[in-house]
Order: structure tokens, then C-alpha cells, then sequence
């Protein structure tokens, strides 16, 4: 298991931890309440993501299109009161910085005022404008390039992006137009492994995978992907534990144990 962080993750120390440069890989792994950051910062991740896939895994959505700035607020106070030491990066969600850049700082700072001490939102060259409102306001950002899950209707589902050479370029000249403006770190998602290297490969600042191949300067999972709380899990993922399982067969004999009166015993009652 890794050694828990001894100090705390900062923005200066994502932006310079390129691989390249003889850097180890960032880890970043989603949370969305206080025992999630808890197990994360003891874990010894670089990152907690507070993300709007909180939809999904959390609140029962089908995709992330559902989520409010207030519900991100709530979720990224619950990981900030456990004081992790790894950054805490929340996500903007859909509609909360596509309309100006006044209302994007707005909403930016109320995920800051939360406890986040970092941004994150989807797009390349067409959020500029809000990037660079969100620097100029002191408010770190991290890109979002590939597959964009708050683009799940434009782009059709849940499908790979940059398979052929335009679209490739596309998401080269769209990450090189977000760290222009600003961005400390880009994830990029559901790429061909070569797209993902090239990226990583052109950018000042490091890129962070989620099925984008293993060249990326860091990987990110979702917490309840990883440890096998979801039944269906993208190609991306690795399960390193089936705590779903585990957690049914717990309940399950509690249940059983209460109906067949083998619970509480006595060194479980007061007296």
C-alpha cells in the first residue's frame, strides 16, 4: 500500500510533475464524501477528484446532466471537513460555465468557498474565455479533453474519441489552446493510447488518463468502479476489490442474524 502524503498536494506540484522530467505518475481518484477522502488521503493519492460522475454513482442518475453547482458544493464540503492532504480538484457542471465568464468565476467560487482548491471543466479552444476569467480570479483550472461525458448527446453516447487524424488534431490543438489560457493539468478520456501519448507528449503540463493509455503523466478512477461497487465497469477500469459483493454478504447475514434472534447478544445490550 503507499505511503499516505506526509504534506499536502498543491496546485505548483501537479503543474511541474511531468514524467519526462523524471517525475513518478500522478494518482488521482474520484470522492464524494468525507469517509471516500478519508480512505483516499490515507491511500496516498496526489488527487481527489470531487466529480460531477457523483450523478451516476451516488445520487442514482444516468448521466452526469442532472447534477446542480449545489449539489458539487455539498459533495466537495463533505471531502474538504475530512482535511485530505491530496488536492482537491471539483468539477463545474453542465450549464455552470457555458453561458459567460461572470457567471463561471460565480459558480467556480462557490465549489472554492466549499473547500475545492481547484476546477475542473470540459472543452478545449471554446472555454478559453472561461479559463482564462478563472485564472485572472486567482482560481486554479484543470482541462477535460476526449471523451466529455457532459457531451453525451452531442457526441451519440459514451464513445471513443480522436480515432481518426482530424479528430485527433482536434484534441491536440484543443489542449494546447486550454493550457495557453491557463489550465495546470488536462484529463483526457477515452482516446486510442497513441492520442493520449502525443498529448502528453506536447503539453507543458501533465496530462491525467482515464482509458487514454498508460504514456499519460497520471491515471485517474472512479472510487466506486475501482473497488467493485458498480456492477458494469468501462474497458478502462481494474477492479482491485468486490466490496459490493462483500458489502451484500454483510448486510445479509446482519438481516439474518436479527430475524433468527442471534443478534444483539448480551455483550451487545446495556445493562
Amino acid at each position: 500500500m503507499p505511503d499516505p502524503r506526509t504534506v499536502p498536494v498543491t496546485v505548483p506540484v501537479v503543474r511541474a510533475a511531468k514524467r519526462r522530467d523524471g517525475h513518478e505518475p500522478l494518482v488521482m481518484v474520484t470522492a464524494y464524501d468525507a469517509p471516500g477522502a478519508r480512505i483516499a488521503d490515507a491511500a496516498g493519492v496526489d488527487l481527489i477528484l470531487v466529480g460531477d460522475s457523483v450523478a451516476n454513482n451516488v445520487l442514482g442518475y444516468e448521466d452526469t446532466l442532472q447534477v446542480t453547482i449545489e449539489d458539487m458544493a455539498h459533495h466537495t464540503a463533505a471531502v474538504a471537513r475530512a482535511k485530505p492532504k491530496p488536492l482537491i480538484v471539483a468539477d463545474l457542471p453542465w450549464m455552470s460555465y457555458h453561458l459567460d465568464p461572470v457567471d463561471t468565476v460565480r459558480n467556480a467560487a462557490i465549489l472554492i468557498r466549499a473547500g475545492a482548491q481547484a476546477v475542473k471543466l470540459e472543452g478545449g479552444a471554446i472555454r478559453v474565455p472561461m479559463i482564462e476569467a478563472l485564472v485572472s480570479a486567482e482560481i486554479p483550472v484543470m482541462g477535460h479533453l476526449g471523451l466529455t461525458p457532459q457531451s453525451v448527446n452531442t457526441m451519440g453516447g459514451y464513445r471513443v474519441q480522436g480515432r481518426s487524424d482530424a479528430a485527433a488534431h482536434a484534441l491536440a490543438v484543443g489542449a494546447k489552446a486550454v493550457v495557453a489560457a491557463g489550465c495546470f493539468a488536462v484529463v483526457i478520456e477515452g482516446v486510442p493510447e497513441q492520442v493520449g501519448a502525443a498529448i502528453t507528449d506536447e503539453l507543458e503540463v501533465p496530462t491525467i488518463g482515464i482509458g487514454a493509455g498508460p504514456a499519460c503523466d497520471g491515471q485517474v478512477l472512479v472510487f466506486h468502479d475501482l473497488l467493485g461497487f458498480n456492477a458494469s465497469v468501462p474497458k478502462f477500469v481494474r477492479r482491485y476489490a468486490e466490496l459490493g459483493d462483500a458489502a451484500i454478504a454483510a448486510v445479509a447475514a446482519y438481516a439474518a442474524d436479527v430475524r433468527s434472534g442471534a443478534f444483539p447478544t448480551d455483550t451487545e445490550t446495556y445493562h
